[in-house]
């Protein structure tokens, strides 16, 4: 089966999507579905991966929503894109580590289609540009993996508030360690999301595994 590619133009609620995203793993799980790349919005919601702490939480007044993902907390909002994955590794190499880096260089490779340099960081995962001579985090990932299908996803800063990340420290960083495309460059956000799909689908093609 091909992998299904899926564009909402709405924000979609955060707990639907999720849903919705295990649904379909289980169906990818039992060979009846196709994987699927799907974009998309949420309205701001804040959510706690599996490594998450208490601490992180600035303001004690948000409602955090505790989900199955690796990672820290985060925020997601309009403007922010998310990208969530269902990917059979059974049909690749059983390697989380090469999925992730398959997802860190398609993120990569986009932002250098847009005159943008970034790069991995194996202690601090996720996307890294540099601005005013400092280190800035400007894409998150985080997984989960069942019977080698993986699923959840990354987050990209486009032309969200980052405001919201004052009221925790995202991925455990210091708020002032975040940045958005629009900070940077002024980015067409479907342009974007047109070359990352091309970069998506042919790094995680199953040929490219082998």
């Amino acid at each position: 089966m091909s992998i299904e590619i899926k564009r909402s133009v709405k924000p979609v609620e955060y707990n639907d999507a999720i849903s919705l995203l295990e649904k379909r793993l289980s169906k990818v799980i039992n060979n009846t579905e196709k994987e699927l790349i799907w974009f998309l919005e949420h309205e701001e919601v804040y959510t706690a991966g599996t490594s998450f702490n208490q601490s992180d939480i600035l303001d004690k007044s948000i409602k955090v929503i505790k989900t199955s993902r690796g990672g820290k907390i985060t925020c997601h909002s309009p403007g922010q894109l998310i990208c969530y994955l269902v990917i059979d590794l059974n049909k690749r190499k059983k390697d989380i580590r090469k999925f992730i880096i398959n997802l860190e260089n398609s993120i990569i490779d986009t932002l250098k289609e847009f005159k943008i340099a970034s790069n991995s960081d194996r202690k601090n995962i996720g996307i890294w540009t540099m601005h005013n001579n400092e280190s800035k985090k400007i894409a998150a990932i985080g997984i989960k993996v069942k019977k080698w299908v993986t699923y959840h996803g990354f987050s990209i800063n486009i032309s969200n508030d980052l405001n919201c990340f004052k009221k925790i420290k995202p991925c455990g960083l210091n708020n002032k360690k975040i940045i958005g495309l629009n900070d940077l460059s002024k980015i067409k956000y479907s342009e974007f999301i047109d070359v990352l799909k091309e970069n998506l689908t042919t790094n995680l093609s199953v040929s490219n595994y082998f």
